[in-house]
């Protein structure tokens, strides 16, 4: 049965579709091409010249397997505003059936998309988008009367910008098995607004029976007890809601595959009932660094289906819970401290199968001042399949056993304040792609000694943030050979660009942000000799 995939912005001009808002609103409406057989003559006129790389996209995405289409549609409707994690982006597809929940790699489908080029991945490559030149071919528009008479029994995703005036869409006559929300107080709306969903919007959304997945980005009064009838859903996004509570329904959405409540500033602790969900595979809790912990109940080592668990505090004898969940393959703890790290550390060494960790110290604070030294570090064993490793907190030297992560690709040191050079040990790390430090070294001056020639073998991104640099004063000729981004960022003391930046041929984009005044004057200016002469060399600066 084809899907029909709906998009509405109050207020904008579009299709006026008063049947399915109940309203005078105004909406713009667009299925993705895949369910547009039979419709032709409801589409935009196309224009009568085409370039040949637009023939060829067009070429490409036809002979796109059906599963295949109907994943980069559906990546259409995700990725529309913004770039999308790649994690959620596979949970979401999970959640509509697109992609199989089978042993091994579920993110098969969507890194074949992204070989053919039509995910692109941004930035470090956490986050994904579909390229506008298959976007276009994705999302076409329909004429109301197409819309109206199509989806009266055709299942229905629907996504919608809130202006913050409580007009929302009535769901009756319509199957949505899809629903996305973006606030208005996330999408910056006008002022006067209060920004956030209303009781009697969310009553509205829970009436949406047959929804697989909610998607809510932002700010809502509250979760209703009605949200426990929703016993379908399979994917349920509270992210930036600030709820303070969570309703004991939620036990009842026995089919539930992902329970995603980060950054929800206001939120503590986890209802008893949420262990009853034995299908849950992803408990995503807050990710912000300095933000409070979320408690789980007692119990939670029982949920053995778990695949990921973030924002989780490993206090009060949880984390020996913990270590029941052996096939567990992303973790993430905040507020690691004295009094429970060495157990914490005993649990995370039985998840042979654990492929991204994350951990934050207690009193992780952006002030080195306030920053406190991460515990038990050097009893700590990284697992052997670790290949995403992220900590947050004070360090004294840099941890020897990071030297023997061989399977590790993606690096992050934040707030560590070293006074040693830690690449000396992370330079060597074969398979490492992706690398963060974020106020990790204290130093003012860095040089040559910073990688070797042939250091970082396998290295694409590093990022650099240091309120202390003042400057970089040279790259070793072969040194990073496989770099292609290096972004600074709220480096606001450093004042020179690093001599040999230029010998880097692999690199495609340099980024800063937050520069010193001499900098921004010297790149547009005696210092651009630096970079000029780099073949495909994107600049991304904020002057």
């Amino acid at each position: 049965m084809p899907y029909f995939n709906c998009t509405q912005e109050i207020g904008k001009l579009g299709l006026v579709l008063d049947e399915f808002l109940g309203s005078k609103s105004q909406a713009g409406v667009v299925p993705s091409t895949s369910t547009a057989a039979g419709i032709s003559s409801s589409r935009v006129a196309e224009n009568t010249g085409e370039s040949s790389s637009s023939k060829t996209c067009k070429s490409n995405y036809a002979k796109l397997p059906d599963y295949l289409r109907s994943c980069l549609d559906y990546s259409s409707i995700v990725t529309n505003r913004y770039p999308v994690e790649i994690g959620k982006l596979v949970r979401l597809l999970l959640a509509e059936g697109l992609v199989q929940d089978k042993p091994g790699d579920t993110m098969e489908d969507v890194k074949e998309l992204i070989d053919l080029g039509m995910l692109q991945e941004v930035d470090d490559g956490t986050e994904v988008k579909v390229p506008a030149s298959y976007l276009q071919l994705s999302i076409l528009k329909l004429e109301k009367q197409d819309f109206v008479s199509k989806t009266a029994n055709s299942p229905v995703r629907l996504a919608i910008r809130d202006d913050g005036r409580d007009i929302f869409p009535n769901p009756e006559g319509r199957l949505v098995r899809s629903l996305f929300i973006i606030t208005a107080e996330r999408r910056h709306a006008s002022f006067g607004s209060t920004g956030c969903l209303s009781w009697a919007s969310m009553r509205n959304v829970c009436g949406m029976r047959f929804l697989l997945v909610l998607d809510l980005d932002g700010k809502i009064a509250y979760l209703p007890e009605e949200v426990g009838d929703l016993i379908h859903l399979r994917y349920l996004g509270l992210a930036n809601s600030d709820l303070d509570e969570l309703p004991r329904t939620l036990g009842n959405l026995q089919k539930l595959q992902t329970l995603d409540i980060t950054m929800c500033g206001n939120l503590s602790k986890l209802p008893t009932e949420v262990l009853h969900i034995q299908q849950l595979r992803h408990l995503l809790m807050s990710k912000s660094i300095g933000d409070c912990e979320i408690r789980v109940p007692e119990g939670i080592g029982k949920m053995v289906n778990l695949h990921s668990l973030s924002g989780i505090y490993g206090g009060d004898g949880i984390a020996r819970e913990l270590s029941a969940l052996t096939q567990i393959k992303d973790l993430g703890f905040k507020r690691v401290s004295e009094d429970h790290a060495s157990e914490l550390f005993a649990a995370i060494k039985k998840m042979e199968s654990l492929a991204s960790l994350s951990l934050e110290a207690e009193g992780c604070f952006f002030d080195e001042t306030n920053c406190t030294l991460f515990p038990a570090l050097d009893a700590f064993s990284p697992p052997p399949l670790l290949q995403e490793f992220y900590l947050q907190g004070g360090l004294i030297e840099i941890p020897m056993w990071l030297a023997s992560m061989e399977n590790l690709t993606r690096l992050t040191l934040s707030f560590s304040y070293l006074w040693e050079n830690p690449t000396s040990v992370l330079q060597l790390l074969p398979k490492l792609k992706h690398l963060s430090l974020w106020e990790a070294y204290r130093a003012k001056l860095i040089g040559i000694e910073f990688c070797n020639a042939g250091g970082f073998p396998a290295l694409e991104t590093l990022t650099i943030a240091s309120q202390f640099l003042l400057e970089w004063t040279e790259i070793a000729t072969g040194a990073f050979p496989s770099l292609r981004s290096l972004s600074f960022r709220c480096c606001l003391s450093l004042i020179f660009l690093p001599e040999g930046l230029q010998n880097i041929s692999t690199l495609q984009e340099l980024y800063l942000d937050s520069m010193h005044p001499d900098l921004a004057r010297r790149l547009k200016g005696e210092e651009n000799y630096k970079i000029k002469h780099i073949p495909k060399l994107k600049l991304r600066s904020a002057f």
